[in-house]
């Protein structure tokens, strides 16, 4: 009744169809599924008995939202989960679905405890459309092909190759609701990448994912315009500054573009030859290709809106002073942490950074100190690109590897590097680095562990006496990004708008 009185609200309020959620593992997908159904009255048992309910509801919603207002059944055709029903299962349910009058099947895959992932960056992009046009072959009524769909080529693809009659997509119209105007347009490179990351998803489901005192609600990385979509944050100013931008990062590219888009005249220096700063190591490892897409956008939006962009130029405080601008940002980033480690400047220790730009090597057996989310990756990177490489250690000083990962994708990458035969151990205070090895303390305990190269994933560190060296250059000055305190991604775009809407 409750299903059928949501339907009549959603018609009243303008919608065109409903579509009813039989997946992810949620309460009717719990009622089909004979992994959670273990009832023994009449909605449980045979599959007419677990489909009883689902078939109760759209009886419900015809009655209330009137015989005319189509339903469409989002339906967990393969649920990824030891003892889940089947493929084969799922085209008996999508004919009988189809019987009572349901107009379109949108075909889904997985629970949220599935320890497969369907929408992780190491999925191939469209891979499970295979079940979408498993379900075509069975049913007449139109089929969406769902999950790990995020541009507009896979949908293309997908739907030009007969395996479905359209696509679903969710967490790339998070990232870019303009998405199938952007495609339809040709303005493929106005499109903000999702990265597949999950933010999305963690925000939602995990308490811990929150700040203290922050509501509940989805948050996007690459789109910290989420959720404001009625305001008008974007609006033309009044009062055209000059603005002067030190970094071209993520957070000052984004900082540019917004500014430059109100109307400000914005300069945007960077001592490198090209833009991106950090993105352009993190797009090296492997399944994080999608971080080239989202530079090379973010440099294109920033052009497109007019800012002047100067490669191969540091910018030093008293530079400034010949020239003082209206508003300095300072979007610097920060630089790799080296620790205080005896033995950290010998020959067999190199940075992850030049690991994975290829301007160091190693092979053997390689000891990574550093278990973040740098330090994960970079052993995943060694084993599948790098040749000579036997074995991989990770140690983490936390009692967690990877803290600092979207715990939505978290359990998925880990698992990838056990799979891989990558050795992880927390709670491990390196000591010294030798010739053959490493000095640690493991659980209390003294240890020591060999290996013929390390390399030091430990994250950044800011510098703030550069940062003050600015002080006073400009009437108005703000710090952005991992200047502040090294992050990820999503607070970089946050400040970097922030501030772009705010000057």
């Amino acid at each position: 009744n409750a299903f059928g009185q949501a339907a009549q609200r959603a018609r009243a309020g303008g919608f065109d169809a409903v579509e009813l959620l039989v997946g992810a593992g949620y309460l009717l997908n719990r009622f089909l599924s004979p992994i959670s159904n273990k009832r023994e009255d009449e909605y449980g048992g045979s599959l007419e008995n677990r489909m009883r309910i689902i078939m109760e509801a759209i009886t419900a919603i015809k009655k209330a939202a009137g015989e005319d207002f189509p339903i469409g059944v989002r339906l967990n055709v393969e649920e990824q989960m030891p003892g889940g029903h089947t493929l084969e299962e799922s085209k008996v349910v999508a004919r009988i679905l189809e019987g009572a009058g349901v107009r379109f099947i949108n075909v889904y895959t997985g629970w949220h405890e599935s320890p497969i992932p369907t929408v992780a960056p190491s999925l191939p992009k469209g891979a499970f459309a295979h079940l979408a046009g498993a379900m075509k072959t069975v049913v007449k009524v139109p089929v969406i092909a769902s999950n790990r769909i995020n541009d507009a080529f896979t949908g293309e693809k997908i739907v030009a190759s007969g395996q479905a009659d359209l696509v679903g997509m969710g967490r790339a119209l998070l990232a870019d609701p303009a998405l199938p105007l952007k495609s339809r347009e040709g303005r493929l490179k106005e499109i903000t990448p999702c990265l597949a990351c999950s933010n999305c998803l963690s925000s939602l489901m995990s308490s811990s994912y929150r700040k203290e005192g922050q509501p509940l609600g989805v948050v996007c990385a690459v789109n910290p315009g989420l959720g404001q979509e009625g305001q008008d944050l974007l609006q033309k100013t009044e009062r055209p500054k000059k603005v002067f931008i030190v970094g071209a990062g993520p957070a000052g590219l984004e900082a540019a573009w917004t500014a430059a888009f109100r109307g400000h005249q914005v300069t945007l220096f960077e001592k490198a030859d090209q833009p991106g700063g950090w993105l352009r190591v993190a797009c090296l490892p492997p399944h994080k290709e999608e971080l080239r897409t989202l530079m090379d956008h973010l440099f294109d939006r920033v052009q497109k809106a007019d800012a002047e962009i100067l490669l191969n130029r540091e910018v030093r405080a008293e530079d400034l002073k010949k020239i003082p601008p209206d508003v300095l940002i300072l979007a610097c980033g920060a630089d790799p942490l080296i620790p205080p480690i005896p033995g950290v400047d010998s020959a067999p220790v190199v940075s992850a950074l030049d690991v994975l730009q290829g301007r160091k090597t190693v092979q053997g057996n390689v000891i990574i100190i550093g278990g973040g989310l740098v330090g994960c990756e970079t052993g995943e990177f060694l084993l599948e690109k790098v040749p000579g490489v036997v074995s991989v250690t990770i140690l983490e000083m936390l009692d967690k590897m990877a803290v600092n990962l979207s715990p939505s994708y978290r359990p998925f990458l880990l698992s990838r590097l056990r799979q891989m035969g990558i050795r992880m151990e927390t709670k491990t205070r390196v000591e010294r680095i030798t010739e053959k090895g490493v000095e640690v303390v493991r659980n209390g305990e003294a240890e020591f562990i060999p290996g013929d190269s390390v390399i030091l994933a430990l994250g950044l560190k800011e510098d703030p006496a550069m940062i003050d060296s600015f002080q006073g250059v400009a009437p108005e000055i703000y710090s952005i990004g991992d200047c502040i305190k090294p992050r990820m991604i999503k607070e970089a775009m946050e400040e970097g708008f922030a501030v772009g809407i705010k000057i």
